[in-house]
């Protein structure tokens, strides 16, 4: 444990003593500046920030680059480095920055780009300058101080001789030198540096002086002057001055590109002159070439010979006339006579017409033409004539550009599937030119407007397609499209008749027009609004839409409206459906009338009877008024079949008077009264009574109700009195009369207001 522990405290100790330290950054600048001349001295400075804790126990790394390539690198304990650049040059140009490393800590800087301006002027040495035709010399050319990759230039009087690439700052060339006299030679150089490059000026320059060999070529030509076409001339070529050359020379006589002839030591050619050119005769001695050259000016006689084809436009299979000719230039050497001409064609065979002239078929596809002129020895072959023969156009088609409604502006298109452009259209009606348009491109339409009134009208346009100046050109045939008509003469029909509809029968709409099929017939109920009931298409010009079992529901308003391409919608009148009641319904409410009928008849059947066999029967009658202090009562004789009411009227003070209506009393009523009728007089009273609470007794209730009562005549003695009665009490209230016990004919237990209407309050 005590090792141990010893141990852990020297580890301790020593721990503490390493200083920590950190790299927070890293700077670099370039001195003076960073744009240079050349031979300036720069420095580049590498500055390194670090914290730390103590004094630093690893020394840093400095490193420089130069466009990502390591230049220089060195350890230093200080916190910054310099790199020198002495003498700059232009392969300095370039972008650097530095690195700094601390025991495993690095950091990069920014990059920071020099340029460097201005190269060396560079110089050049020959080897000799004084040599003969014929022999090299060595030129070197270097660039002083410089650097890099270097691309060398050699000129010779100004003209740039040779180029050389170098790694280095020197190159050499081995430079020759043809024909005798002073020659100027110089160099430069480019110093290549990525991306660009810099050249430098112009080296000194060198003379040399370069010696003629002592022989040269000799051109003779005869005739010299006035050479015309076909004219024979002579040419001689040697060589001039020593030639003891072992072997001999071997001479080369050339005309332009054709070679005339070819000899050692001498060339001897005739040849016929046929056009201006240069003539050139030539020899090598070892790598010296040497040559001699005459211009000689042919004169025409007759000119080339054009080709040309009489017809503006040639169709194919037409006949041409293809015609070659050439201008005479010398009439006193040449006539048009002398001159001769041939067609050169691979097409169909030719007739010659004479004079240059030449009759041929057209071809069906594009063909070339040359023709040739032979005069004196001398053929001359016109430019090609390129024959593009068109082609006639084919039976054209008439068509509709979209559907043809009756009435509407439609297009027609005319169109021929052969034919060259441009081609003339023309539309016509009944053999009458309406209108005439030119197609051009192959993109374009012939597209004519029409409008027709009448459907069989379609039948009457044709258009004709011509090519052909001057000629008729092929007509279509009858143009024949589908004509839409518009809708008219929209027609709702209801089966059955809109009067006879019952419930519970098949309604059917049918819907018809007059147009071209198919419509779309549409159905609509008014509704307060337009309710669409059903729509569909048919082909016809008809369509019925069926209600199965109609009920009262379906009474209503109805309409139909139809469409077909045209586009155009018609709508029918409106038709009222009534809706009646079913046959059954009608036989129970004619069956429940006959019933009612029946009972009514026999309940007066029974009626009448029961009155035929009525008895008097007597009942009185008392009324008593409440004001009245008398035990007077009145009474009245009734039938025994007869309703006796009882009426007050009530005043607004609330008090109630009797009254009744009394017939007169004349002679002959008082004596059918004491004689005694078999019928009783029956008369009507309008009477006012209260709700009887006791149906033993006839309640006199206020109010307004009227109620019809039959009462029996009563004696007249009885009735005077019942009225004096009356009017003695004229405020009076009426009293409730017992009626049940003074009824003979009613029963201690039967109502006697069991036949009255219930009063109203």
């Amino acid at each position: 444990m005590g090792p141990l522990l010893l141990l852990f405290s020297c580890w301790t100790l020593v721990g503490a003593q390493t200083p920590l330290f950190k790299l927070r950054s890293v700077t670099l600048t370039i001195e003076p500046a960073t744009d240079l001349l050349r031979d300036a001295n720069a420095t580049l400075w590498c500055r390194a920030g670090v914290s730390s804790s103590g004094t630093l126990t690893h020394v840093p790394v400095y490193t420089f680059y130069k466009d990502g390539t390591k230049v220089f690198t060195k350890k230093s304990a200080s916190s910054e480095l310099a790199y020198p650049l002495l003498h700059v040059r232009y392969s300095n140009t370039g972008k650097y920055k530095c690195r700094v490393e601390i025991d495993g800590q690095g950091e990069n800087s920014d990059t920071s780009k020099l340029t460097v301006t201005g190269v060396s002027v560079p110089l050049l040495q020959l080897s000799r300058s004084t040599l003969s035709e014929g022999e090299e010399l060595t030129a070197s050319c270097s660039a002083p101080d410089e650097t890099g990759a270097f691309f060398f230039y050699f000129y010779v009087d100004g003209r740039e001789m040779q180029d050389q690439p170098a790694r280095s700052n020197r190159a050499d060339a081995q430079l020759r030198f043809n024909g005798g006299g002073v020659r100027q030679v110089h160099c430069d150089y480019t110093v290549m540096l990525a991306p660009g490059s810099t050249k430098s000026n112009k080296s000194n320059t060198v003379t040399v002086s370069v010696r003629e060999l002592s022989f040269r070529p000799l051109l003779e030509i005869r005739p010299v002057a006035e050479v015309f076409e076909g004219d024979q001339l002579s040419v001689s070529c040697r060589p001039e001055g020593n030639s003891n050359i072992p072997g001999g020379l071997l001479l080369l006589l050339t005309h332009g590109t054709q070679l005339l002839g070819s000899g050692v030591d001498h060339v001897n050619s005739s040849i016929t002159a046929k056009e201006s050119g240069e003539i050139e005769c030539s020899f090598e001695v070892g790598n010296v070439p040497k040559k001699a050259t005459k211009n000689i000016s042919v004169i025409e006689l007759f000119s080339v010979p054009r080709l040309s084809v009489s017809l503006a436009e040639v169709f194919a299979g037409d006949r041409m006339v293809l015609t070659c000719s050439s201008a005479v230039l010398v009439a006193r050497r040449l006539t048009s006579e002398d001159i001769s001409y041939a067609l050169d064609s691979k097409g169909p065979p030719t007739t010659e017409l004479g004079a240059g002239r030449f009759s041929v078929r057209a071809p069906p596809h594009p063909l070339s033409y040359t023709c040739t002129a032979t005069a004196r020895g001398i053929t001359k072959h016109s430019q090609a004539l390129l024959v593009r023969p068109k082609v006639s156009v084919v039976r054209p088609s008439i068509t509709v550009v979209e559907q043809v409604i009756l009435g509407r502006p439609f297009q027609i298109r005319c169109l021929s599937e052969g034919g060259s452009l441009p081609i003339n259209y023309t539309l016509f009606r009944k053999y009458e030119p309406l209108n005439v348009t030119t197609v051009s491109t192959p993109y374009q339409q012939a597209l004519f407007t029409a409008t027709i009134q009448e459907s069989d009208d379609i039948k009457l346009y044709m258009c004709e397609a011509a090519n052909k100046p001057n000629n008729e050109g092929e007509l279509s045939p009858r143009l024949n499209a589908s004509v839409i008509v518009p809708l008219s003469n929209a027609t709702l029909t209801a089966l059955p008749a809109p009067w006879d509809v019952s419930e519970g029968d098949a309604l059917i709409l049918i819907c018809g027009v007059t147009g071209t099929p198919p419509v779309t017939f549409k159905w609509y109920r008014k509704d307060g609004g337009a309710q669409l009931l059903f729509a569909g298409t048919a082909n016809g010009r008809s369509m019925a839409h069926r209600i199965h079992a109609v009920s009262r529901d379906h009474s209503g308003s109805y309409y139909c409206e139809a469409v077909n391409h045209a586009r155009n919608p018609v709508r029918s009148q409106t038709v009222l459906i009534e809706v009646r009641l079913a046959l059954w319904k009608k036989g129970m409410i004619a069956a429940s009338c006959l019933l009612v009928l029946c009972v009514a008849a026999l309940l007066c059947v029974l009626h009448f009877k029961s009155r035929r066999g009525k008895k008097e029967v007597t009942t009185e009658l008392s009324v008593k008024p409440s004001g009245s202090k008398s035990d007077d009562s009145l009474t009245a004789s009734l039938a025994p079949d007869t309703e006796a009411h009882t009426a007050a009227t009530v005043t607004e003070d609330r008090t109630t008077s009797s009254m009744w209506s009394v017939r007169p009393a004349t002679a002959a009523s008082d004596e059918d009264a004491s004689v005694g009728s078999r019928e009783p007089d029956v008369e009507y009273t309008e009477v006012v009574h209260p709700q009887p609470t006791d149906p033993t007794k006839v309640v006199l209730k206020k109010g307004t109700d009227t109620v019809y009562t039959e009462l029996q005549n009563a004696p007249p003695s009885v009735v005077a009195d019942a009225a004096a009665a009356a009017a003695d009490h004229e405020y009076g209230s009426l009293q409730y009369a017992d009626l049940k016990n003074t009824h003979p004919l009613l029963g201690p237990d039967e109502d006697y207001n069991h036949g009255l209407p219930v009063p109203v309050d």
